[in-house]
């Protein structure tokens, strides 16, 4: 059986099923450990990791811990009452919009390559370049958010590190959006976002792109990006502090357990505080050649346990706002026994998107696609509900091809 446990309840004899952390965030070859000793838990506490899930069929119990179906179900009661505090926006046809954000997309990837590239050689970030981008993607977070977030979560495992920087900055500014910050703080948050691992440049390539999980050294070594990050921005001629405190504190946790200051609380910027979210998210999200990716509401999920820790709860409520719990191009089940992708989120009712049905789970093959409204009764569009959130892996299903 798998429990959840608190770090100080731990024993040598315990058999960690999972460190409840960002795969980035600890130095363990895996997420998996059989506890041997008092120095791998004090190791596990100097991480900045509070609680653990415990396998009891390998290892020893914890008589009163929750298990993990009953901390799943609380908080998705507890996902379900944040979505339902989201307020209503206007925005364009996501038909219209994708068209346009695919070629923001493009350019903004066309233009983090350069930049890391001259950055790499030992030249100057030029503002010139990123500012009339970032105004852009605004612009089109502004009319249709979703449009550019969906083509953000495509990633090719091989570029991770150029398009993260351009799903953190896209992120950024649809959060700011969400919090209705000022059109120039938003800009300059969406500048911090494209730029906030222009230090992984300082760091060799076969670390940066080692297949594999970091040895305690290289661990060490990446964690440096942060400092190398800043004094980059800082030399940049024109760059604001607002951009400077999202390269500067995206790894740094509420509780004070990040990187590379340990700062607590309000020692962190507002807009550190929200880039430590977005890069956590956008990293737990991706597939690298290493890692499968959450699906987004296993991550938000898994966001609103660690915000009791590591980050803001409140920007985190936020957040799960910004997004929704089924961010359009999610693989879902329907009560029906259909497979559908998330179209549309429907602004008065998050957990309630409009879907496009593809595939019979009972039959097991592909059927025509069918939009179904799931905020509207059976007889007008409607009738149908979502139980789970699906792999596309598991189906087979290339989601692009019916977006």
């Amino acid at each position: 059986m798998i429990k959840k446990v608190s770090v100080h309840q731990l024993k040598p004899g315990m058999f960690i099923h999972d460190m409840n952390c960002g795969w980035m965030e600890h130095p363990f070859l895996t997420g998996t450990l059989k506890i041997k000793n008092d120095q791998e838990i004090k190791k596990i506490a100097d991480n900045g990791i509070h609680e653990v899930y415990i396998d009891t069929d390998k290892g020893l119990d914890v008589q009163d811990a929750p298990t993990e179906s009953e901390v799943k179900a609380e908080i998705d009661h507890e996902l379900i009452e944040i979505i339902q505090k989201a307020k209503p926006v206007e925005t364009a046809s996501l038909r219209d919009e994708l068209e346009k954000s695919r070629r923001v997309h493009s350019e903004a990837n066309k233009i983090v390559h350069s930049i890391m590239k001259d950055i790499r050689i030992g030249k100057q970030i030029e503002l010139e370049q990123v500012d009339p981008l970032v105004a852009q993607m605004t612009s089109s977070i502004f009319r249709n958010k979703d449009a550019l977030l969906s083509l953000c979560r495509i990633k090719n495992k091989d570029d991770y590190t150029f398009l993260h920087s351009v799903s953190v900055g896209a992120l950024l500014i649809s959060f700011a959006r969400a919090l209705e910050l000022d059109r120039d703080i938003i800009q300059l948050l969406g500048v911090g976002g494209m730029l906030h691992d222009v230090g992984k440049m300082q760091i060799a390539n076969e670390v940066l792109n080692k297949p594999g999980k970091f040895s305690d050294d290289e661990f060490q070594l990446m964690k440096s990006h942060v400092v190398h990050s800043r004094t980059i921005l800082e030399a940049t001629p024109g760059i604001s502090q607002v951009s400077i405190d999202v390269a500067a504190q995206h790894h740094e946790r509420f509780d004070g357990s990040g990187y590379p200051h340990g700062l607590k609380g309000e020692e962190m910027s507002v807009y550190g505080q929200m880039a430590s979210i977005v890069d956590v998210y956008d990293a737990i999200t991706s597939d690298r050649c290493y890692h499968k990716g959450m699906a987004p509401t296993e991550a938000l999920r898994k966001m609103l346990e660690w915000s009791k820790f590591h980050f803001n709860p409140k920007l985190v409520h936020a957040f799960i706002r910004t997004i929704g719990i089924y961010p359009v191009g999610t693989l879902v089940m329907l009560e029906s026994g259909r497979v559908a992708i998330v179209i549309e989120q429907y602004e008065k009712n998050l957990a309630l998107p409009l879907v496009r049905t593809v595939f019979n789970a009972k039959k097991n093959y592909y059927i025509k696609p069918e939009d179904v409204y799931l905020s509207k009764p059976l007889g007008q569009g409607g009738g149908d509900k979502i139980v789970s959130h699906e792999s596309p892996e598991k189906w087979g299903i290339d989601v692009s091809k019916f977006m």
